[in-house]
């Protein structure tokens, strides 16, 4: 349920404020942007005039149409340009178009873009995911969710149970289990934001807080867990950071209950190389990756551990011959494994994780310093190059301190009062990304226009 603006004060930032920020920055937007406000209204057979319902979520009045996407920035149709800190929500966390991943899908698009069948690449793209995450046996899937969906599937082949476990506040997509919440009262339901859902997902689905192993422990006692699903740092909401020992007492919960442990990296591939999971040694039977993992092109990935593979493998020759519910036409594609190989070979190197992280220090020592300045009582969380503005004094816990940490209204006008300063961010949360192609310039616009933006709302 979205709060009330009057709430917003919770936050340290005054309604009135807040709502003056808004208005002003509305007007800005819909008074230099003819061409976009033009194209708003000539779009008559788009479901609320966008291709995906979303993207009308953004705080702008009408949809921002973008002209041309170029490293860390964007063009608008109008001509305006904007520092891209969102980068697709991740997707382009290596920046846009990549120029040796354009190279290795102009060199494949003219050889076919599906085929059903593996390409040179496939084999290679396997032993590259291997050997950068750790698991053994690897498959390609289109989405992060269609992955998470098949992991869950494969999970619960090799395990013969039929429960998973997710935390209160996870974000996996657009995976129909995975959409349940802890109400106020700390009961399971099924998020009230969820629509044509006719099932209660708490049946098969369990759900407890972040960081609360006892919780875990509780929850896998009776054996019918087959698997537990989580990122490795909180994401989706105000960012969640593991407490110290957390994930060690997961990995040693899961083995203790014969239950698997599915990490789902796709926010998180920001830290490093390989990810949240190798550079702290997390050891999940299973993991996913979606998002920016194919440089931006539609692909996704699941992994197996050699162990988990032949116990899938020995319930897959068990079923009848058929459609195992795993798999989608377009996945494993050329085109998908040609940008596997360049993103992975050349595009997420070592150098350009360097280059991202020394950005990233950048980028949060800039944003608390004008947070402090302001003496607004928020602080900065950060996952690699992954850094948020959180709006609570100290770090969130779990997903329901991180629910108190949002306010929709408020963000909403920071988002809009940010990009009619040139600078994008993630939309629904205050969340910023650094990429190899991102200039310490474009950090510091956006530590300024952050300053200029924080002190209208502190006075």
């Amino acid at each position: 349920m979205t709060r009330p603006l009057s709430s917003e004060s919770a936050s340290g930032a005054s309604p009135a404020r807040v709502s003056a920020l808004r208005a002003e920055a509305e007007a800005l937007y819909l008074g230099t942007r003819p061409k976009t406000r033009a194209a708003a209204g000539a779009t008559a057979h788009l479901y609320d005039g966008v291709p995906m319902h979303w993207m009308s979520d953004w705080s702008t009045p009408v949809p921002l149409i973008v002209d041309r996407a170029e490293g860390a920035r964007l063009t608008d149709i109008d001509g305006h340009a904007y520092e891209d800190f969102c980068l697709g929500d991740t997707a382009a966390l290596f920046g846009h178009s990549p120029p040796a991943l354009v190279e290795a899908l102009a060199r494949q698009i003219p050889r076919g873009l599906a085929s059903m069948l593996p390409t040179p690449d496939a084999g290679l793209v396997g032993d590259l995911l291997a050997a950068r995450f750790g698991l053994d046996l690897w498959q390609i899937a289109t989405t992060a969710s269609d992955a998470n969906r098949f992991a869950l599937r494969a999970a619960r082949a090799a395990t013969g149970r039929p429960r998973i476990l997710v935390f209160d506040g996870a974000y996996h997509g657009a995976v129909d289990e995975t959409f349940v919440e802890l109400s106020p009262a700390g009961l399971p339901r099924n998020k009230p934001s969820l629509v044509g859902e006719p099932r209660d997902l708490t049946a098969l689905t369990r759900i407890v807080p972040f960081n609360d192993l006892a919780a875990v422990e509780a929850a896998l006692a009776d054996g019918t867990v087959a698997c537990v699903i989580t990122e490795p740092v909180l994401t989706n909401c105000a960012m969640v950071l593991p407490e110290p020992g957390f994930h060690a007492g997961l990995r040693e919960l899961c083995r203790r209950h014969g239950t698997l442990l599915l990490i789902d990296e796709t926010h998180t591939l920001s830290t490093a190389p390989g990810g949240y999971t190798r550079l702290h040694g997390l050891e999940p039977d299973l993991l996913v990756i979606g998002k920016a993992i194919a440089g931006g092109v539609p692909t996704a990935v699941w992994g197996m551990s050699e162990a988990v593979a032949a116990r899938f493998k020995a319930a897959k020759a068990e079923a009848a011959d058929g459609h195992s519910g795993i798999g989608t036409t377009l996945s494993g594609s050329p085109l998908q494994l040609a940008a596997l190989r360049a993103t992975l070979e050349a595009v997420a190197t070592p150098e350009a994780y360097a280059c991202m992280n020394a950005l990233a220090d950048r980028m949060e020592a800039g944003l608390a310093r004008v947070i402090a300045a302001a003496s607004l009582p928020w602080h900065v969380a950060r996952c690699g190059a992954r850094v948020e503005v959180v709006r609570a004094p100290v770090p969130c816990r779990n997903g329901g301190e991180a629910k108190h940490a949002h306010f929709p209204a408020l963000e909403a006008a920071v988002h809009l009062a940010l990009l009619v300063r040139g600078v994008l961010i993630s939309p629904f949360h205050d969340m910023m990304l650094a990429s190899p192609a991102t200039s310490e310039a474009q950090v510091d616009r956006l530590v300024e226009a952050t300053g200029e933006v924080v002190g209208r709302l502190a006075g």
